[in-house]
């Protein structure tokens, strides 16, 4: 089975050598699995939640689409389109939207945080508050079940939307599938706990908010030198000893090299290798792997319109999943076609015939008679005991169908227990129970009205 992976990319900012290490990385490498269907989808509509600057969004979106593709993604492989060039999107975030409940969006982090930094600065709770901020996890619910992703690597601050994507998705389902056939598989979060975050200049998380970061493509090989001799080490002069651990270098270069290299580096630490000299090497591993994916970033920036063929060739492979799918759903919710009206519930009805519970009376090897109730499916829910003629097996069916389990114990009585099946009974098949076998026989009765009328 083919399993479908669904990354988001933030369109907000650029990215840096963190992103590249932690995210960029590790999901083009994952993108190369076999059996493996991967969606990476650009989310621009996202951004408008934190950005109202429109340059600021339109560059983003270029300079990001250009990270990835320079980083490796191959959008012959994947399918690799932007969020607001699938209308199918937001009319899915709008029908989940119409059965999620108010009582579980104000329980999302992001909106609980904003509330509560509302309240401690003695502000009006709702201030800056928008209905995208409030609204996100809907969107982003509807972005992984849109295409039905199996898995969807997020951070450990993304594992609640993922569970309330599971949640809106199930009660979709209830209202509106079949439990044969549901629109919505329930989307597993994938939290990479192999990729450790990378540190940055100053040894703490490597951040914009902290201003400690080391640039990607943005700024060229002059801008990751500049970056990297304002990384913090102590004042142990070359030819002294040095703990490898005291500083951030060895993980930054643990994160481009090889176990043999990285080995090597803690020895050459150990020994007395320079600060300088450290700083040189971590240079020259980071360039030697981003040095080519800058030439091809700096290609593409200069070629906007192969970057839009790119982002609209995926976006038609992701309409040719969303497209028909939405069909199906909006005749579900009821936006139906006028001129197919009351076809649907025509369907339906056939539908609901063939699933009934079925009766089935038959003659064993001994001459004696029996009857038994199953599913639709066949899955047995009432087997009866033996009767000396059809027509007393067939009165203790018609029993059943009249009246269910309140039968006339003179024609049939219904069992738990395989020990107490003798005369005129029928027992509870094991792993059925008694609602289960009265909720079978009240849909026959109903069926039985509803043919009389």
């Amino acid at each position: 089975m083919t399993t479908r992976v669904l990354t988001g990319i933030n369109t907000t900012g650029t990215l840096h050598i963190g992103n590249y290490v932690g995210a960029i990385r590790p999901a083009i490498q994952a993108s190369h699995q076999p059996d493996v269907q991967s969606f990476f989808f650009m989310a621009d509509l996202h951004a408008l939640i934190k950005c109202q600057n429109p340059d600021r969004i339109e560059r983003s979106r270029l300079q990001i689409a250009a990270t990835w593709l320079a980083a490796g993604l191959d959008p012959d492989r994947v399918i690799f389109y932007r969020q607001s060039d699938i209308p199918e999107i937001p009319l899915l975030s709008w029908m989940l939207t119409c059965v999620t409940a108010k009582g579980q969006m104000n329980r999302a982090h992001a909106y609980k945080a904003a509330l509560e930094a509302n309240v401690e600065n003695a502000e009006d709770p709702d201030a800056g508050i928008s209905m995208g901020l409030y609204s996100y996890p809907i969107l982003m619910a509807a972005d992984i079940l849109m295409f039905n992703a199996h898995k969807v690597p997020v951070g450990k601050d993304q594992i609640q939307h993922l569970e309330m994507a599971r949640d809106v998705a199930t009660r979709f389902n209830y209202l509106y599938a079949s439990e044969e056939h549901p629109f919505f598989v329930m989307p597993e979060a994938v939290v990479d706990t192999t990729h450790e975050v990378l540190p940055g200049l100053d040894g703490r998380k490597m951040s914009k908010s902290y201003n400690n970061v080391i640039p990607l493509f943005e700024g060229g090989a002059k801008a990751i030198k500049e970056a990297i001799a304002m990384i913090k080490t102590d004042s142990r002069l070359p030819g002294e000893p040095k703990d490898p651990d005291s500083t951030s270098l060895t993980a930054l270069y643990e994160a481009f090299a090889t176990p043999q290299e990285a080995l090597e580096f803690r020895q050459k630490l150990q020994n007395g290798l320079g600060w300088g000299e450290a700083k040189e090497e971590l240079f020259e591993h980071i360039e030697r792997e981003i040095g080519p994916m800058r030439a091809r970033y700096e290609e593409l920036m200069a070629n906007p319109g192969k970057i839009e063929e790119i982002l609209q060739e995926g976006a038609r492979k992701a309409r040719a999943i969303a497209v028909p799918f939405m069909a199906r759903v909006r005749e579900a919710v009821g936006l139906r076609n006028f001129n197919e009206f009351g076809r649907h519930q025509q369907k339906c009805e056939e539908k609901k015939k063939s699933c009934l519970p079925l009766f089935k009376q038959y003659r064993e090897k001994d001459g004696q008679f029996y009857f038994k109730l199953t599913t639709s499916s066949g899955r047995l829910l009432l087997q009866s005991a033996a009767f000396t003629s059809g027509r007393e097996a067939g009165m203790a069916v018609n029993e059943l169908k009249n009246h269910g389990l309140a039968t006339d114990p003179a024609i049939i009585t219904v069992v738990d227990c395989a020990q107490k099946l003798t005369g005129k009974s029928a027992c509870i098949a094991e792993g059925a129970c008694r609602d289960e076998v009265q909720e079978a026989l009240e849909s026959l009765r109903q069926a039985q009205l509803e043919k009389q009328k």
